[in-house]
């Protein structure tokens, strides 16, 4: 039985980053099986409820109001069409809805008061809710959790010494502190990052050391691939070859062997062949749905289709409550 580890060190996930490809493959497809079931996949939709106009400087985001990207900023949508779009998420296979919004951090007002009422409202569905919203205090994650929020996203990126070559406007701890609060609120933790950045192999590994090494792991892991946008930063970056993320994928299975780890951005780059890969390598979760935020995606067809080829199924909505209510209240008795 493969022991979950929360004291993997930089040296030993850099090893296993570097195994042999097909060996890596193997090696996380064996471990993946023995905790998950690997015909299943998770789907979610993000829909952005608040779009642009962020004071952020990410120099991978088109939302920024620091870089001219064309992308037309947008007030908080109403409830009404929030709850139409987790009606269509749903009936597209979605098992969580996850909302986005443009903001540095939450602010105790009506648009905060606003997304309550659309986390209640979803949830209300029987569908997962998840947000990200930016920096949260302890009494936000509370509010939200209160409302019946799933689950709370907030990315690490990268590891903390690359991280500061991409965003200058909050730091690390800042990250770090939020997942603190969501924990406290009892809300499940996704966080993950993003390759192709301009960051090492070294920076990659030292952000899954990050996250594995939590009291915790993340119960939800995605991986990004970037999308250059033109008009920020990293426009000029190239696409990440799709061995990379291959290798990210198996690498974060095998140090993180319970957790959903979603392919995320970056599918629609991706042919039938290479996502097929990231399934063998671990992945068991995606974003289905024509857009992420701001960035193509494939659509709900395309997804059901390909899951019927892989002979795929979606997971069922909160099939992993009782294991992180279990893993919660482990952590509280110790």
């Amino acid at each position: 039985m493969t022991a979950i580890r929360n004291n993997w060190t930089t040296e030993e996930i850099l090893n296993v980053y570097n195994t042999p490809l097909l060996d890596l493959i193997y090696k996380a497809q064996t471990i993946h099986r023995e905790f998950n079931d690997a015909s299943e996949v998770q789907v979610s939709s993000l829909i952005s409820i608040k779009t642009g106009g962020c004071a952020e400087d990410c120099s991978y985001c088109p939302q920024s109001v620091k870089y001219n990207t064309g992308i037309e900023a947008h007030k908080l949508m109403t409830l009404e069409e929030v709850l139409f779009a987790a009606d269509k998420a749903k009936e597209g296979g979605a098992s969580r809805l996850c909302m986005g919004a443009a903001w540095r951090e939450v602010r105790d007002n009506k648009d905060f008061d606003r997304v309550i009422e659309m986390v209640k409202g979803v949830n209300a569905k029987d569908m997962e809710v998840c947000c990200t919203l930016g920096m949260l205090t302890e009494n936000q994650a509370q509010r939200l959790a209160d409302a019946g929020l799933y689950a709370y996203n907030h990315n690490l990126d990268t590891s903390e010494d690359s991280y500061k070559k991409i965003i200058t406007t909050r730091s690390y701890d800042d990250r770090l502190n939020t997942i603190k609060n969501v924990r406290k609120a009892k809300v499940t933790v996704c966080s993950g990052g993003i390759i192709g950045l301009g960051e090492s192999v070294e920076d990659r590994v030292k952000m899954l050391q990050t996250l594995s090494s939590m009291e915790i792991q993340p119960e939800s892991v995605p991986i990004n691939a970037l999308v250059p946008v033109a008009g920020t930063p990293l426009e000029n970056q190239p696409l990440v070859p799709i061995w990379e993320m291959v290798r990210m994928i198996a690498t974060t299975r095998i140090v993180m062997p319970k957790t959903v780890l979603r392919l995320s951005a970056g599918r629609n780059q991706m042919n039938l062949e290479g996502q097929a890969l990231c399934f063998l390598a671990g992945a068991n979760s995606i974003f289905a749905g024509d857009k992420l935020l701001t960035t193509p995606n494939p659509s709900f067809n395309e997804d059901m289709e390909m899951f019927n080829l892989f002979g795929l199924t979606p997971r069922k909505a909160f099939k992993g409550e009782k294991k992180t209510t279990k893993s919660l209240q482990e952590v509280e008795s110790k």
